[in-house]
């Protein structure tokens, strides 16, 4: 959808919930997550299912890829709210659409959506366009990060209770941001309440994807490059869990994503599997 104010989502957020409609639209039953309020809110136009960045075959794997992590996130939340979390705060939102889908379950939590100022307001005019409107619960947490601007702080103010414990998640962040500034969220979330739990996702290092995976990830990378948002941090798992401890995080995790493939991929009859590549940090406090 053309964006007339200067405002929207970045390419890379909507590539991500166009993804996952097309996972819905193209692969066959049972839909490891099934979500197209994200293409709804985009509103591409007609002949979106011809981008290059949505042919079927090349990107098959990154369509995969994208629903597991997302699945996994999701199953997550409705495990901590079930055992009696209130609070999920997404970092780096784009077009998360959790309390569009699963209201049963929004219903029972503080969603913090934290975000570019101009990303937010966009979402907000397209969630009231849809006719999905801004719950009470449902906060959109506008920071400008270019001018430095303080997403704790800005959380705090929108209602966010550090005292309570919370689901914090930040997946596709990672790789644009310094490790200095990555373990500098670290410690902030190392520091709530007890019985918190952060899902981190991270890039490995192009020596440890699969061969028939790194074309892609350098597609991916020259993609990052020329649009102004290069990748500049890949991690193994072991520096990713050393940081988290040296953070304060007592429990880590790591997740690889070929466990999220036997998860959430077994047994199809399409052969459907994620790309190798992106693998999850999960830390409690």
């Amino acid at each position: 959808m053309a964006d007339t104010q200067g405002e929207g989502p970045d390419s890379t957020a909507v590539r991500v919930a166009l993804w996952r409609a097309l996972h819905v639209r193209l692969d066959p039953p049972p839909h490891v997550l099934a979500d197209e309020v994200g293409l709804e809110l985009a509103a591409p136009d007609a002949q979106w299912r011809r981008r290059p960045d949505m042919d079927p075959q090349a990107t098959r794997g990154f369509r995969a890829a994208v629903v597991a992590r997302a699945r996994f996130i999701e199953d997550l939340v409705v495990e901590r709210a079930a055992s009696g979390v209130t609070q999920y705060v997404v970092l780096g939102a784009g077009l998360d659409t959790f309390a569009q889908r699963r209201p049963e379950i929004a219903a029972r939590l503080d969603v913090f959506e934290v975000d570019r100022p101009g990303a937010q307001a966009w979402k907000r005019r397209r969630l009231t366009a849809c006719g999905y409107g801004v719950s009470d619960r449902l906060h959109l947490v506008p920071v400008d990060f270019e001018a430095g601007g303080s997403w704790w702080a800005a959380l705090v103010a929108a209602g966010f209770d550090p005292a309570r414990p919370a689901v914090v998640v930040s997946t596709g962040v990672t790789m644009y941001l310094t490790e200095e500034a990555t373990a500098a969220t670290l410690r902030q979330i190392a520091g709530l309440a007890p019985g918190s739990t952060l899902a981190m996702t991270f890039l490995l290092p192009a020596e440890r994807v699969d061969a028939a995976d790194r074309p892609g990830l350098r597609a991916s990378q020259e993609g990052a490059r020329a649009s102004g948002t290069p990748f500049i941090s890949f991690y193994t798992p072991q520096e990713v869990l050393d940081m988290a401890r040296a953070a304060g995080f007592p429990d880590v995790r790591h997740v690889p994503g070929a466990a999220l493939a036997e998860r959430y991929f077994a047994g199809r009859g399409d052969g459907l599997r994620p790309s190798s590549g992106e693998d999850l940090l999960v830390a409690t406090t």
